[in-house]
Order: C-alpha cells, then structure tokens, then sequence
C-alpha cells in the first residue's frame, strides 16, 4: 500500500488500545512504525536493477520479524520522543510493534505479492482485495485516526479498524465475483483456464482485471461485479518462450538469470513485448484493465557482455484518454471499440467485439446471457 495507508492503519491498532492519555503519542509511533517495513526500497544497487525486487516485501514484511522491527522502532522513538513525554520503555514497545505487525499483512491483501513467511518459504503473499492506493479506504481512516487524536478518543480508532476490515472483506467479495465472471467469460470462449486471477484496478475495488493463462497465452479482460455487472473483453497475448522469442539469448548469461528472477517476481504471467521484441514484460498490470500494456517490463540487450543485468524499466503511459475510459468503467459504461483501440493496446486477440456488456444473469452461471452494448465477442 501507499505509505499514508501503511502509516493511519499503522497508527489506528494502537490508538485502539491505548489509554485515552496515549492516544496521541500512540498514534504518533503506530504512523512511524507501520511505514518502517518499506525502509527495505533502500536495498538496490546500481549494477543489478532486480536486486530491489527480490528485496522489497522481504525480510521487513515477514511475519517472524515484527518483533524486531517494533523493537528497533522503539528503541528508537523512545530515544526521541517517549523519554520526553514520561512514555515507558514498555508501551513504547507495544505502540510500535502493533503499528509495525499492520504493515506485511496490509500489504499481502494487495496484489504485489509479500513474503509473509520469510524465511520459510519464497511464496508472494497476494490476496488480491485492494488496490495499492484506494483513497475510499484511507480517507475515512486518515479522519478518524486524526480525530483520535485530537479528542483522545480511542474509540473513534476503533471505528477506523471496523471501516478497513469491512472495506477489505467487501474487496473480497467483489473479488470473488470478478473470478466467477472471468470463468464464465473463459468458459464462454471455449477455454479452460490453467490458472485465473482476478485484480483491482486502480484505485477502487469496482472495476477488476481478468488474467487467466492457456497452454499458449494469457488472456486480459475487465469486469465490473457491482453494482450491474458489465464485461469489457480485452486482449490475448503469447506467454513467453525463451527459445522462440529470444532464440539469441545465452541460456548461462547472467540476463537469462534475470529474466528467471523476473518471472518469479511476476509469478509467471511473462511476455515478451510485441512492440519491443527485446523485452519481456509483467502482464498483470496496467492503467486499464482490459489492456496489455504493462507498467514494468525489462530490457535485454544483444550485444551485452556475459555478466550484464538487464534494465528495468517503469511505464506510466496514461495517455489515449485512458483515464477518461477507466472512469467510464467504473461507471457501468460500453466502450466502443475504436475508443478502446486508439489507446493502443499491445496484445492482439482474436475474440476482440463488444468493449461493454451488461450481464442480466448471475456471473458464475456456465450459460450466462448478456445483452451486447456494442457488438459480439466471440470466443478468442
């Protein structure tokens, strides 16, 4: 999550439990403390771009280091701040080792991936019911955590952690439903999904992404469950094959390591870019949700040395009117295939038609009936 979510839901758990005297200071050393896991984006080194990948939502995250990071916090905030306010050593510690624990957990019900059991097991923690910035959420938290504060009422925090878990248990909800319309849709098609994922889009918890996975290709689509549940059919792209896509690459070349460790990272959903055949992106991501555009990829390079790591690259290309269509989205609205195409979509499918349907039955139903808002999809 962004790190004022990380920092008001950081400071909600203490302030929960403090005295109404410490729900000020509570608070204070919850916001701190429940940011202190991303401390870990410092790890990167200029020779290895990944190194940051395999590092972030690592050790700080992990379940088992909580209570050394709320004991590192405190050894430090007591030093700075509880000393000055009369604060003991002892709630000191507590304040900031419930602001810490929030954090990894926070973190495992969006959808990058954390490592909730470091180092136990590499397994990406990834429960896919929120959004990494989802103002909805955090705005009403941010309120009331200050609130808090202010009127030293913990009561008031309290609330704030009933509006969060409530949030996070209607994502799962709207979760559920996009997965139960992703495999109708699949269904549909004639496909039967290897593996299927459903993904917030940005910001909300309305509109999802559907990527689900076939023996050749990743299929990339959008739903809207609720509140009328829509699909907006979206692209099809061929998953990475190294010997075909990259025939020239040295299979003991410290790029082809990288490429490995990407994958990992990306949880296998790897392709190599059809507008740059020397890239291989995450196809899980991207502005809209129906399109392969991806918001990081990396780079090879032919002509580089044995022992090169390849570039990583960011893609924030909200043009095309991309923000225009994700808001019709998330209002229920067709769009018409030429809007949808001028945003320049990366994938290339063969059941492209109608970009907006409504669905008059339940979403999870095999024989599903929609009403078509601008044409036919066929099966793809």
């Amino acid at each position: 999550m962004d790190p004022l979510t990380q920092g008001v839901i950081g400071a909600a758990l203490p302030q929960a439990a403090a005295g109404r005297r410490q729900v000020l200071v509570a608070g204070l050393f919850g916001l701190v403390s429940g940011m202190a896991p991303d401390l870990d984006v410092l790890i990167q080194s200029s020779r290895d771009p990944l190194l940051f990948l395999e590092y972030h939502r690592q050790f700080t995250h992990s379940l088992v280091f909580i209570p050394f990071g709320g004991l590192i916090c405190a050894l430090v905030l007591y030093g700075l701040i509880g000393r000055r306010t009369g604060l003991g050593f002892a709630p000191t510690l507590l304040f900031c080792t419930l602001g810490y624990a929030t954090h990894g957990l926070l973190d495992a019900c969006t959808t990058y991936g954390t490592l909730l059991l470091w180092p136990f097991s590499d397994q990406r923690f990834a429960w896919n019911s929120i959004s990494i910035i989802d103002p909805v959420f955090t705005l009403p938290i941010l309120a009331l955590v200050v609130a808090a504060a202010i009127r030293k009422r913990p009561l008031l925090a309290r609330l704030a952690l009933v509006w969060g878990l409530a949030y996070l248990a209607l994502g799962v909800v709207q979760r559920d439903r996009a997965i139960e319309m992703g495999q109708a849709l699949a269904a549909e098609r004639g496909h039967k999904p290897l593996r299927l994922e459903a993904k917030p889009s940005f910001a909300n918890i309305l509109v999802w992404k559907v990527v689900y996975e076939t023996e050749t290709e990743f299929h990339v689509s959008a739903v809207r469950p609720w509140p009328s549940a829509v699909i907006y059919p979206g692209s099809a792209i061929s998953k990475l094959d190294i010997e075909r896509d990259l025939p020239w690459l040295d299979p003991l070349s410290q790029q082809a390591t990288d490429i490995k460790r990407f994958a990992w990272f990306s949880n296998g959903y790897v392709a190599t870019d059809p507008r740059h055949p020397d890239r291989v992106m995450d196809v899980r991501y991207s502005i809209l949700p129906n399109e392969v555009a991806p918001l990081w990829s990396i780079q090879l390079r032919r002509d580089a040395s044995d022992d090169a790591h390849v570039d990583y690259l960011v893609h924030r290309d909200t043009g095309g009117g991309r923000v225009q269509k994700l808001w019709q989205m998330l209002s229920g609205q067709p769009i018409a295939r030429e809007a949808l195409e001028s945003t320049g979509q990366y994938g290339i499918s063969r059941s492209q038609g109608a970009f907006g349907r409504d669905c008059k039955s339940l979403p999870g139903e095999r024989n599903a009936q929609c009403t078509e808002a601008q044409g036919d999809i066929g099966g793809g």
